[in-house]
């Protein structure tokens, strides 16, 4: 009997039976070209299959999980769909996803978040709460690769700790400016903050010319929209513009009039004063409708709500003072808003970025803090700031002639473009002043004693 049991079982083993499949696959999600219809995916990357034969798919570019039910002609989003993003309720690139049936959740391997995401997915069918299940970890911690329910082995985890950076070409365009300083509408004279809207168009603060001026996308000179009266204090007039934003749903566009102490905006060519006696340096608008503005002379930043002007604002960062403390600021200037409403703010006598939380009575160096000096840890006299998607903060490092990306923290930076010395060829700056991205997140600077507004490439 035993050895009748042994020729079956090798048998068995060296004779089995092998799968064969139809060589014409049948399309049971997507199909329709790439988009962010639910009859759509945009390159699915990890897919799992559930005992009802419904499939989640990881829509990587669309930045959501989709469950598609067996035979559906559409998907249902379960995760993410809110845009890509770092909150809670938002996904970066996943790239995998797997299914807990007796638990009803679902685990997401969340990329570009550099984090795993636990949820339940009967939440998530209502409004979904997560979990973090590991975020923003830059090492596997001991034995984690053993926890073969999370993953398959240790290259899926390097590959969700370490997501791709972006990186810009070196060598910049010149898309504004760039013909010496002065007043023609080919020239700019001392360009600080810029505003690019969705069309490209790039909005400049063009500070020693006092006036606002608009170029248009590949366009060879620009266009004043604000401030075409020299310099003065009259409603029609400015003085030393330091930032501009631009308000796309009723083509006004407001004006930090630093020399005139004043917040003005233009509508078609009207003028309306909103905050007066301010030596307003930076603005910055958030999502649920209010404007910030950095204060250089009383080291601090007020919100308003927009629209309603007729109060003295909201102290959100600073305002105790010129002074190194984590609750006071010396002499700020440009300020970026995130998505939970969090403010930075680029103290520059302080030579450090702060991060002040929504309703914080002090804030956090994220960048800087470290005296002056040229060293990855250090910046001398910030200006521009602007963080992305996944909490990178981008830094004018003016002092340096280079823009800095920090990672909240980290203990340094690194440059990503400049560095060479102050200078006018394509890969120099020469004291950079405002930052902005574009949607297809090109790297704008304006380039204050050169006169220009540069445009770094983003390398695909």
């Amino acid at each position: 009997m035993w050895a009748i049991f042994l020729k079956k079982v090798e048998t068995t083993m060296n004779e089995p039976k092998l799968y064969k499949w139809k060589q014409n696959g049948i399309t049971v999600a997507g199909g329709n070209g790439r988009g962010q219809k639910l009859h759509r995916l945009n390159r699915p990357e990890g897919i799992f299959i559930d005992k009802n034969k419904n499939i989640f798919v990881a829509d990587y570019e669309n930045h959501r999980i989709v469950k598609w039910k067996h035979n559906a002609k559409e998907g249902k989003i379960i995760a993410g769909g809110n845009k890509k993003g770092r909150r809670i309720d938002q996904l970066y690139g996943p790239t995998d996803v797997i299914v807990d049936e007796q638990n009803h959740s679902i685990i997401v391997a969340d990329r570009g978040n550099r984090r795993i995401k636990l949820t339940n997915r009967t939440n998530l069918m209502s409004g979904s709460e997560y979990e973090n299940i590991i975020k923003q970890s830059t090492r596997p911690r001991t034995g984690f690769e053993k926890q073969t329910f999370f993953f398959s082995s240790k290259f899926f985890f390097h590959h969700i700790l370490e997501p791709k950076l972006n990186k810009w070409k070196q060598n910049a365009n010149t898309i504004a400016g760039g013909n010496e300083h002065g007043q023609q509408l080919n020239q700019l004279n001392g360009p600080t903050g810029i505003f690019i809207d969705k069309n490209k168009n790039i909005f400049i603060a063009d500070y020693a010319n006092h006036r606002i001026v608009e170029w248009e996308y590949n366009a060879k000179e620009g266009k004043i929209i604000a401030g075409e009266n020299k310099e003065g204090n009259q409603i029609d007039q400015l003085y030393g513009p330091t930032d501009v934003i631009v308000d796309e749903q009723n083509h006004s566009i407001i004006v930090a009039d630093r020399g005139n102490r004043r917040v003005i905006q233009w509508l078609n060519q009207n003028q309306q004063i909103l905050i007066q006696n301010i030596t307003c340096y930076a603005l910055a608008t958030d999502k649920h409708g209010f404007l910030y503005v950095s204060d250089w002379w009383k080291n601090e930043v007020r919100r308003w709500k927009m629209g309603e002007y007729d109060n003295e604002g909201i102290v959100v960062a600073g305002g105790n003072g010129y002074g190194d403390q984590l609750n006071q600021l010396r002499c700020p200037t440009y300020i970026f808003v995130d998505e939970e409403q969090s403010v930075y703010v680029s103290d520059q006598n302080n030579h450090r970025v702060m991060k002040w939380r929504k309703d914080a009575e002090e804030g956090r160096i994220v960048a800087g803090g470290n005296g002056t000096g040229t060293n990855l840890n250090q910046l001398y006299s910030p200006e521009g700031v602007i963080v992305d998607d996944l909490g990178q903060i981008y830094v004018a490092d003016r002092e340096n002639h280079r823009i800095m990306r920090w990672y909240e923290g980290k203990e340094e930076g690194e440059v990503v473009v400049g560095g060479n010395d102050k200078g006018n060829e394509p890969n120099q700056l020469n004291y950079p002043r405002g930052l902005s991205f574009d949607d297809e997140e090109n790297l704008y600077v304006s380039d204050d004693y050169n006169h220009r507004i540069q445009k770094f490439q983003i390398i695909l």
